[in-house]
């Protein structure tokens, strides 16, 4: 493997289809698609000042890195790559590409990020900016802070651990994704999902998990979540209050209390929503019982 050590490369394609290549301390300045057509090579310590980087690239590693914003666009149509430690100042990054790794990597402007990827694996990343990992699939989460709203819109197959997400939208038509021991704060989270899974999750949304067809909630708190699972099959066990729930179309909702329950039965069969509420069971499907549960409720 041949290395290139600190060195200050510029003009267009600079190591154009270089192959077997290890790089040290090296700058990447002006000029683009420095490393197009790449196959096997490692980065470490260097930075990348300008557009295109690393498109069509297979087999990358990139460690101690720095993507400033000029970088933009940078990494699209490659397969198998790693990033650790390095951050990624540049939106737009990640189009297209397959079986990707990221370990201790900062996003802090995301914009348009991992969109149409497959086979990522994320770890300890930090990002901002609005539609990250749209039509992403096969996700594995674990270690996440997003500040961005649009995310995963129409992802399939993701895993998600330990996260902090402030973003309104999140999850819009995705499908098979499951969220651990993650707070998510946005409005009008998770609409027209299928088989979307909160599990031990704090959320906060107004008209939040509405249109899902299958969504799961276990041991989760809502806070300050208004208009929740309007016209969603929904089994959810709530350990907290929910403000108030609007027109479910199934399954059960056990809660420490609702506030208010609004039932519109032209609209929904209020016979097909089970409510559990301070250890009673009723069915949500009467002013009388409603009220005997301690609901206010607009029917």
């Amino acid at each position: 493997m041949k290395k290139i050590n600190q060195e200050f490369l510029t003009g267009e394609r600079a190591l154009f289809q270089g192959n077997d290549l290890e790089i040290h301390d090296t700058t990447f300045a002006d000029g683009e698609s420095p490393l197009k057509e790449s196959r096997n090579i490692k980065l470490y310590g260097s930075m990348f000042k300008w557009k295109y980087p690393l498109w069509y690239s297979k087999d990358i590693y990139m460690k101690d890195c720095v993507l400033f914003e000029t970088a933009r666009a940078g990494i699209w149509y490659t397969d198998n790559i790693t990033v650790e430690d390095t951050t990624i100042e540049a939106p737009k990054i990640f189009r297209r590409g397959n079986n990707i790794k990221l370990k201790n990597v900062t996003f802090p402007n995301a914009a348009e990020t991992l969109w149409n990827c497959g086979g990522i694996t994320m770890e300890n990343v930090c990002a901002k900016g609005d539609y990250f990992a749209m039509n992403c699939s096969d996700v594995d989460i674990d270690g996440f802070q997003l500040v961005g709203n649009y995310s995963f819109d129409g992802a399939k197959n993701v895993t998600v651990r330990n996260a902090k997400m402030l973003s309104k939208d999140a999850f819009w038509n995705s499908e098979n994704v499951t969220v651990y021991d993650s707070f998510i704060s946005g409005e009008y989270l998770g609409w027209n999902a299928k088989n979307l899974t909160l599990i031990n999750c704090t959320i906060e949304s107004l008209q939040g998990m509405c249109y899902i067809e299958n969504l799961v909630l276990k041991n989760c708190k809502l806070l300050n979540t208004t208009l929740a699972f309007e016209y969603s099959t929904v089994g959810a066990d709530i350990c907290s209050k929910i403000d108030s729930v609007l027109n479910p179309s199934g399954g059960f909702i056990r809660a420490e209390h609702i506030d208010e329950l609004i039932i519109e039965k032209d609209k929904v069969d209020a016979g097909k929503t089970k409510i559990i509420v301070m250890g009673a069971e009723k069915n949500a499907c009467s002013k009388r019982d409603i009220y005997r549960c301690g609901l206010k409720a607009a029917i």
